[in-house]
């Protein structure tokens, strides 16, 4: 296939038992003409040893290869030096817990001509696949990000860190990966990019598959982490100074706010009322609670009663039901399941969104003074 010189990066710290999976998917590519570049960031299980055979950077087993190894910078740095060191003229850039299918590449590079005079195309973004396994965190994680796609316009605002495509001199213009950013760099780096006149295109069929996202400790760890970097996103990047498509790729992270405050509204209000029942000092009369307790209890019941509507309407509706569907026994158990694991995520959302605070407060992790 006739087309410009692709490098593909991808950066490991700790992930022994995914390189091979990952380097042979990149290695099948059926795009002729592309190069791999391959950051250690400090990983201490072996990662070294598996990624020594792999070295070939005059590509004489075909495909040129680079290993670069550095201390535990981080991606940001990790992606930032293979941008400066490829030779490519378009940087696409993957995770290495990732599997691009055979024509991701080609796929992308289908995309990059623009459909209009208004167009100037400087990154192709694909499509993820979170792959299942049986369990309720893959599940929910897998229905999640499945609607996140289907939503997804042509044009968009982020270009994915697991299958994405950038153009190398647009990418160094905007000042590439910035080693200080803490997490969201393909955000970061994506709005930059539009501010400075860009467009984003999403090719539906540029697919790859991420092995699944197990364990509720992982997942809201990850979470977590997204709402902290969001912080950072806004800041920067403030409405009123953005340019091009809204973002596009938030999913059902707004409605899973709202849960942790309603369960908080619900607890505070109905907390006088079972003290009262508790003590025996609850001021009842024959047919009903006064008035003021009553009141209460009302508020306790709507706030009970939003927080279901949340979670069977909308994007996160859609995934509820979706998880509910895919669950192949006891739906009970995974109900209940469910409901525990949002109510988990929604305060990881905060807990992120606090510490991003701070972040700005103190000027770390990537935050203008």
């Amino acid at each position: 296939m006739d087309g410009p010189h692709v490098s593909i990066t991808v950066c490991v710290r700790n992930g022994a038992h995914w390189i091979e999976g990952c380097l042979e998917s990149l290695l099948g590519q059926t795009y002729s003409s592309f190069e791999v570049l391959v950051v250690n960031d400090g990983s201490t299980d072996g990662a070294e040893e598996i990624l020594a055979p792999y070295h070939d950077p005059d590509g004489v087993n075909g495909t040129p290869v680079r290993v670069h190894h550095q201390t535990p910078l981080g991606l940001s740095a990790g992606r930032q030096w293979a941008v400066e060191h490829a030779t490519g003229e378009w940087v696409a850039i993957t995770d290495i817990d990732v599997r691009p299918e055979p024509d991701w590449i080609a796929n992308m590079v289908d995309q990059i001509a623009p459909v209009d005079e208004q167009e100037r195309v400087v990154a192709v973004t694909g499509r993820t696949v979170f792959e299942q396994a049986d369990d309720l965190v893959s599940r929910l994680r897998s229905v999640e990000i499945a609607a996140k796609y289907r939503a997804r316009p042509r044009r968009t605002s982020l270009a994915n860190g697991p299958c994405s495509m950038f153009h190398r001199a647009s990418l160094m213009d905007v000042g590439g990966f910035d080693p200080t950013w803490y997490h969201a760099e393909d955000m970061e780096v994506s709005l930059r990019l539009i501010q400075a006149g860009g467009t984003i295109v999403y090719a539906r069929d540029a697919l790859v598959r991420h092995v699944p996202e197990t364990g509720s400790g992982h997942f809201l760890a990850k979470r977590r982490r997204d709402a902290r970097a969001h912080v950072r996103i806004v800041r920067h990047h403030p409405k009123r100074r953005r340019q091009g498509p809204g973002f596009d790729f938030l999913g059902s992270s707004t409605m899973i706010l709202c849960l942790f405050p309603l369960w908080m509204a619900v607890i505070a209000s109905g907390l006088p009322f079972l003290f009262g029942w508790y003590t025996g000092d609850l001021a009842v009369d024959r047919t009903a609670l006064s008035h003021w307790e009553g009141q209460v209890l009302m508020i306790s019941i709507a706030a009970l009663l939003v927080h279901e509507l949340l979670l069977w309407r909308g994007r996160l509706g859609v995934v509820n039901r979706e998880v509910m569907r895919s669950t192949p026994h006891n739906k009970i158990v995974a109900m209940f399941g469910v409901r525990r694991l949002t109510f988990l995520w929604s305060m990881a959302l905060w807990h992120g969104l606090l510490l991003g605070c701070l972040d700005a407060l103190l000027g770390r992790n990537g935050h203008k003074r």
